[in-house]
């Protein structure tokens, strides 16, 4: 397999850094939120360095130990040796007991960490930027200070917007993870796609797996689904069904499964596991963020966009 490739997006040292290896594909940020000029172009470049620098074994140290993070998590999962694979193990835990779920639900997301923070230890906390992010195939770790803010926007399959969850410098979340049928990730639900805001990218990572798992109905005949093996030769969930494909579901339906992974996700967000969810199915959503009014617990119709804005 070639090795890393890193290329600039925007044509300049000054713009986005892609990295790529073999299946990992990272797009990174560096932003300042008070400075401009010069210190921030140097400060751009010393982070795009570390995050290189990196980047460079973080396949290989995946691979020696891909049987591990393949198999089902557990009480007797054995202590991985790399910084990622541990990552990933640890944001899968919580849900070992109660789920089946191997490490490589929460690969993207620790991958993200890790690359932020290598970045970050480029920096002491005075003279780092406000604002990095590592974006991995839209799984979303970020590093916030001051007035630094990221904001992720909801949408339909139409591209219609619903809204946008945003992070602020003072808020906990670090993390942002999208799993569903329409990802690069086979799933065992039938959302669309469902948004975890989380501590790291890694405990979202996990979460999406779950909750979008979460999002179904079992038996229904307008759901299609194959064995996991028969899709993707070597998928770390094995025979187990997979969905590829959901036919036409009346509103009530959509509701119900939806109902199942909002359940779900207020599980996880009373436990403190994650800080915000939004899951989407056909032309309906549900959003999941802590108990501060009726009028954020409610549905959302693609057809009439709320253009509003989730603070985690």
């Amino acid at each position: 397999m070639p090795g890393p490739i890193s290329r600039y997006l925007d044509g300049d040292p000054d713009g986005r850094l892609h990295l790529q290896h073999g299946p990992i594909d990272l797009i990174i940020g560096v932003d300042e939120a008070e400075q401009t000029g010069r210190d921030v172009s140097i400060k751009r470049r010393k982070a795009f360095d570390a995050a290189r620098a990196r980047f460079e074994t973080v396949l290989e140290e995946l691979v020696d130990e891909l049987g591990l993070l393949k198999a089902p998590a557990g009480a007797r999962t054995p202590r991985p040796t790399g910084a990622v694979a541990l990552r990933m193990v640890e944001a899968v835990s919580p849900f070992a007991n109660a789920h089946f779920i191997t490490p490589m639900a929460a690969v993207a997301g620790a991958v993200a960490d890790e690359i932020i923070a290598a970045m970050q230890s480029a920096f002491d906390v005075e003279s780092c930027p406000s604002r990095m992010y590592v974006n991995n195939g839209g799984d979303i770790s970020l590093h916030l200070s001051g007035s630094g803010e990221f904001r992720i926007r909801m949408a339909a399959e139409t591209g219609i917007s619903l809204g946008d969850f945003a992070i602020e410098g003072k808020s906990p979340s670090r993390g942002i993870a999208t799993s569903g049928r329409g990802g690069r990730s086979l799933s065992m639900g039938i959302a669309d796609s469902v948004t975890i805001i989380a501590a790291t990218a890694a405990a979202a990572d996990a979460s999406a797996t779950i909750v979008a798992n979460a999002v179904d109905l079992a038996g229904h005949p307008q759901i299609r689904r194959a064995r996991a093996i028969d899709v993707v030769d070597d998928s770390d969930l094995g025979e187990r069904l997979v969905v590829v494909g959901c036919g036409l579901l009346s509103k009530a339906e959509v509701d119900l499964a939806l109902a199942a992974g909002a359940a779900d996700a207020e599980r996880q967000l009373d436990a403190g596991l994650i800080h915000r969810a939004a899951l989407f199915l056909k032309d309906r959503g549900r959003l999941v963020v802590p108990s501060i009014g009726a009028a954020d617990q409610h549905f959302i119709s693609h057809h009439a966009p709320t253009g509003a804005t989730f603070y985690a």
